[in-house]
């Protein structure tokens, strides 16, 4: 069976829920507040309960972060591939969601921003893997030499998962150049995929991503609760999304971009895997936390009780 090797980086969130946020400067108080794993956690963990077994490809630290870090993926059943401690701690992130449930991030990274050749090869990627990157780990001076050069060594077996992020903004930092060429799946939200073509709307932007992009790449951009677009050799095809009421859109992403490459590891077409991958990020939405994606099981009674009413 496949499995995902997880290259990006797993982080501690300090997750608060406000009404607003504050202004330079001033204060609010927070409903709730709880230290949770995520960042590259919230994808594994989407994959892993949407039976795609998971491998973290990534360091982990020495302290409180590292070991709430280690604890949440054991607990998900998720294989840590590099078996030694940083010296450092695990990094953190402080998410701030408020009353219209967008969310907010301020990030620190820690262990997780390095990595070496030695590591990457700890676990070796076979024919039909997928091999998830994203794209903070091109911002890692520690890190992205090292992981692109070893993405680029990787079998034409093996599926490379680009997740650009919010921060990659452009395609023309020789990295990203480098990178670009072994992409077979790309995976993003609307405005990610906007900022990186300079593109105005979302069919525009995906023309233009097929311009750098191999022939062959299927490309998935997210539409919020419009659902996601899929497109591949000139196919454009948009999935409907689910209606929920929204209460945290933190992970959702993380949510859709987990389960949509379970699906398609699993034997899915691209559109299945896509509703499916807007079943979880809905369901995702409606509770508090990073990693709320919901199992196989969650997904399937959604889509059931959707298209049988």
């Amino acid at each position: 069976m496949p499995k995902l090797l997880h290259t990006g980086q797993v982080i501690i969130d300090l997750v608060m829920a406000v009404d607003k946020l504050p202004q330079p400067g001033g204060d609010v108080l927070a409903q709730s507040a709880s230290f949770e794993a995520g960042g590259g956690f919230n994808v594994m963990a989407a994959a892993q309960r949407n039976g795609l077994p998971v491998v973290y490809l990534g360091r982990h630290g020495t302290g409180r972060f590292g070991d709430l870090a280690r604890e949440a993926m054991q607990a998900e059943g998720i294989r840590i591939g590099i078996a030694h401690r940083a010296e450092r701690d695990t990094g953190l992130c402080v998410a701030v969601t408020d009353a219209s449930a967008e969310r907010s991030f301020i990030s620190y990274i820690g262990a997780e921003g390095e990595v070496t050749a030695e590591d990457l090869a700890s676990v070796p990627a076979e024919a039909g893997d997928y091999v998830y990157v994203s794209g903070y780990s091109l911002l890692q001076v520690g890190k992205a030499q090292a992981l692109v050069d070893w993405v680029l060594e990787l079998p034409a077996g093996i599926k490379v998962v680009f997740d650009p992020g919010p921060l990659v903004d452009s395609p023309d930092t020789p990295l990203m150049q480098a990178l670009l060429a072994r992409i077979d799946v790309w995976t993003s939200n609307g405005v990610e995929a906007l900022r990186f073509t300079g593109a105005s709307e979302i069919a525009e932007a995906l023309e233009r991503l097929a311009e750098h992009l191999p022939s062959d790449v299927l490309m998935v951009v997210r539409d919020g609760p419009q659902g996601c677009w899929i497109s591949q050799r000139g196919d454009c095809q948009h999935v409907p999304g689910f209606k929920v009421e929204a209460v945290d859109s933190n992970g959702a992403g993380d949510a859709h971009a987990g389960g949509f490459v379970a699906g398609v590891a699993q034997g899915l077409s691209a559109v299945e895997a896509a509703r499916r991958a807007n079943a979880a990020a809905a369901l995702a939405v409606t509770r508090w936390g990073p990693a709320t994606s919901p199992g196989a099981a969650e997904v399937d009674a959604l889509i059931c009780k959707t298209f049988s009413g």
